[in-house]
C-alpha cells in the first residue's frame, strides 16, 4: 500500500527527535497562532467565512505534501474547495487525535471495535498478524480483529540520525520495535533503561492504535486524489502583507504573562 501522510497531530510533547515538530499555537493558551501574520485574516476575507488556526491545521492535514524543503501547503483560491479540504482534514484529525475533544472514540470502518483477547503473560518475542483470523499477536497476548489495512499501514521515514523508523515501515511493526530497544544487544546507558516486564498498559493502547490506522488508510485514496485548485500567488501574498514572513515571528515566544523587558524583551532574573 501507499506510505500515510507523514503529518502526525498530538495533544502530547512527542519524545526523541522525530523530525519537524510545529506547535499550533507559540504561546500558551492559543493566544498567538504559529501562523504567518495577517494570513487569518486574508482568507477569512478570500474565503468568506472565519478561519481559525485549526482551520489552518485541518487543511495542512488535507494537502500537506513533502517537498524539496519539507512539506509544502499550497493555499486554495477557491472558497468551495477550501470547505471541501476542511471537511477532509477534519475527519483526518479526528482520528488523529482519537476521541480526546470528547464524544464516542472512533469505529473501525464498517462499525467494528478491536479488542485485548488476551494478556501479554511474558514479554514477546515479535508481532505477528494473521490474516485469515485478523488477529495480531504479541507471545501470548492477542488483539482483534487488526483489519490488514492496520497491519501494513506506514508513513514516510523520518531523516537519518532522528531516531524515527526507515521510509515505509509498517507502524505497528515500528510500534513494537520502540518498546523493546532497550532489550537489544547493541543498547547501552540511556537505551538500556527500560522495564524489565512488558507493561499492560502498553498493550491497552493497542486497539486505539489500530483502529487510527485502519481509519487513515481509509481516507488515504480521498486524500491523495484531492487537489486544491487555484492556488494564491506568492505575488498576492507578498501585496497582502503575508509575506516575506517577519523576522520576529520565526523566533521563541515568551511564555510569560507578563510583558518582557531588557535587551531583546528579555525579562530580568533576580
Amino acid at each position: 500500500p501507499a506510505p500515510g501522510p507523514g503529518l502526525l497531530v498530538t495533544r502530547h510533547l512527542p519524545a526523541g527527535r522525530l523530525g519537524g515538530i510545529r506547535p499550533l499555537h507559540r504561546r500558551p493558551g492559543g493566544a498567538e497562532p504559529n501562523l504567518a501574520p495577517g494570513l487569518l485574516p486574508l482568507l477569512a476575507e478570500r474565503y468568506g467565512c472565519p478561519v481559525a488556526p485549526q482551520d489552518v491545521l485541518c487543511w495542512i492535514l488535507a494537502v500537506g505534501r513533502p517537498g524539496p524543503r519539507g512539506h509544502e501547503v499550497p493555499l486554495t483560491a477557491d472558497p468551495e474547495r477550501w470547505h471541501a479540504g476542511l471537511d477532509l482534514g477534519r475527519r483526518l484529525l479526528a482520528v488523529q487525535v482519537r476521541g480526546v475533544d470528547g464524544g464516542e472514540p472512533p469505529r473501525l470502518p464498517g462499525g467494528r471495535r478491536p479488542y485485548v483477547r488476551s494478556a501479554v503473560q511474558a514479554w514477546p518475542d515479535g508481532l505477528d498478524w494473521d490474516p485469515e483470523t485478523e488477529t495480531l499477536s504479541l507471545g501470548s497476548g492477542t488483539v482483534s480483529p487488526v483489519p490488514r489495512a492496520a497491519w501494513e499501514y506506514a508513513v514516510p521515514g523520518t531523516p537519518a540520525g532522528s531516531g524515527g523508523p526507515g521510509a515505509g515501515t509498517p507502524v505497528l511493526r515500528a510500534w513494537f520495535a520502540a518498546r523493546c530497544t532497550h532489550r537489544g544487544p547493541g543498547a547501552e546507558g540511556l537505551e538500556a533503561l527500560g522495564p524489565a516486564e512488558w507493561p499492560q498498559a502498553w498493550t491497552s493502547e493497542l486497539p486505539a492504535l489500530v483502529t487510527a490506522l485502519a481509519l487513515l488508510a481509509d481516507l488515504a485514496p480521498e486524500r491523495e486524489a484531492f487537489t486544491p485548485g487555484p492556488l494564491l500567488s506568492r505575488a498576492g501574498l507578498t501585496a497582502a502583507g503575508v509575506l516575506p514572513v517577519p523576522v520576529w515571528s520565526r523566533r521563541p515566544a515568551s511564555v510569560l504573562d507578563h510583558r518582557e523587558e531588557g535587551p531583546g524583551g528579555q525579562f530580568a532574573l533576580l
